[in-house]
């Protein structure tokens, strides 16, 4: 069975890696990657390092990002990448007896919306949540519309699903795969972490990620700056801070992160982490600040509480680990303060089901060969 995986950054390649693993040593499968978006870019890290670093292979590579983040731009980079998936699907589509695509980013959606009139076969990770703070929730419903297979992460979300086409057939609770990374990845203790990059997690560090909100994308300048005074605030803290995605308004967010932040002896700004660093962080920090989902779905597996900012993850199902605060320095003060004085987290993660690769490989491998 050919199956072929779209991935388009950093973040959704952390997630697919224990699916990947598994497809890769089985035989029944053939795996070809296909690598788009910030993966390609060298502003960002050039992240498909990263892929083949883990060991696999990059049959495909599309390029289709732009360097500038204004709506427009985000708007001609979906365009773009909908012309050059056109054609890549047209050439390639019925090679892949199934295509995996992931969350809600608007390279996936354009990569996702140029195969639907080609009949390309996809089976979409993470469809039916909601995140009402960010323009990905329109392309994450229109990604589950496109996808003819669905594995979702709680059973909230398939009955969203279920809303959203119509029917409860291929429709599949598995929970969230990111979770089983925790059982496949070997993670560095705190002095191997160190040796990589110079931050020792000995001492009290908060890990950090704060991406632009794209439904309000003016005020994203004043959100940073109210992030970066509780920053300034905190000097009992290490703030181990990784840069914002390719979204609206995320360089403005990184230009304040690196000339506010970037000369600060307890703030560390690094890039990208990569599946292993990032996971060792979450286990040795002292809480999560920012408005990533990975607070939301893997933190409560890490036993840590989150403090959520804003509106990006709004929507969104969420532990008790997680505690909600507008963007005003104040609310977040007080929320650091609250956490301060908590026990620690002891519950567990409702995004958690075990065994979630195992369980996508014995769907798949029920699936008609001709499916498409």
């Amino acid at each position: 069975m050919r199956i072929g995986v779209l991935t388009s950054s950093r973040a959704d390649f952390g997630i697919y890696l224990p699916l990947l693993k598994r497809l890769k040593a089985d035989d029944f499968f053939e795996l070809d990657i296909i690598a788009f978006g910030t993966h390609l870019s060298s502003f960002h890290g050039e992240t498909v390092q990263q892929i083949l670093k883990e060991g696999f292979d990059v049959k495909y590579k599309i390029e289709s990002m732009l360097l500038t983040d204004s709506a427009e731009s985000i708007s001609t980079a979906i365009g773009l990448t909908s012309i050059k998936f056109a054609a890549f699907w047209a050439t390639h589509g019925n090679e892949f007896d199934l295509v995996f695509c992931l969350g809600d980013r608007y390279e996936m959606f354009a990569a996702v919306t140029a195969g639907i009139a080609l009949n390309i076969p996809f089976a979409h990770l993470h469809g039916g949540e909601t995140t009402l703070g960010a323009i990905d929730n329109v392309f994450r419903h229109s990604i589950t519309l496109a996808s003819k297979y669905h594995f979702v992460s709680t059973t909230q979300y398939a009955k969203r699903v279920a809303s959203i086409i119509d029917s409860e057939e291929n429709i599949y609770y598995v929970g969230a795969l990111s979770l089983d990374n925790l059982d496949d990845v070997e993670l560095l203790d705190i002095h191997g972490f160190e040796q990589r990059w110079g931050v020792d997690l000995s001492e009290d560090t908060v890990l950090t990620t704060f991406h632009p909100e794209t439904i309000n994308a003016a005020n994203n300048v004043n959100y940073a700056n109210e992030l970066v005074e509780v920053i300034m605030k905190n000097s009992q803290f290490r703030f181990l801070i990784t840069m914002p995605n390719a979204d609206t308004s995320g360089n403005g967010v990184r230009k304040i992160l690196t000339d506010r932040l970037g000369e600060n002896k307890n703030v560390y700004l690094i890039e990208n982490l990569g599946s292993q660093s990032y996971f060792t962080a979450m286990r040795y920090c002292s809480f999560l600040l920012g408005n990533t989902s990975s607070g939301i779905i893997e933190a409560a597996s890490f036993r840590k509480y989150v403090i959520n900012l804003g509106d990006r993850q709004k929507g969104r199902a969420a532990g008790v680990n997680v505690i909600n605060v507008p963007l005003i320095a104040d609310n977040i003060q007080r929320a650091i303060e609250e956490i301060k004085l908590r026990e620690p987290y002891n519950g567990g993660n409702i995004y958690h089901k075990g065994n979630c690769s195992e369980e996508i490989i014995q769907v798949l491998k029920q699936i008609p060969r001709n499916a498409k």
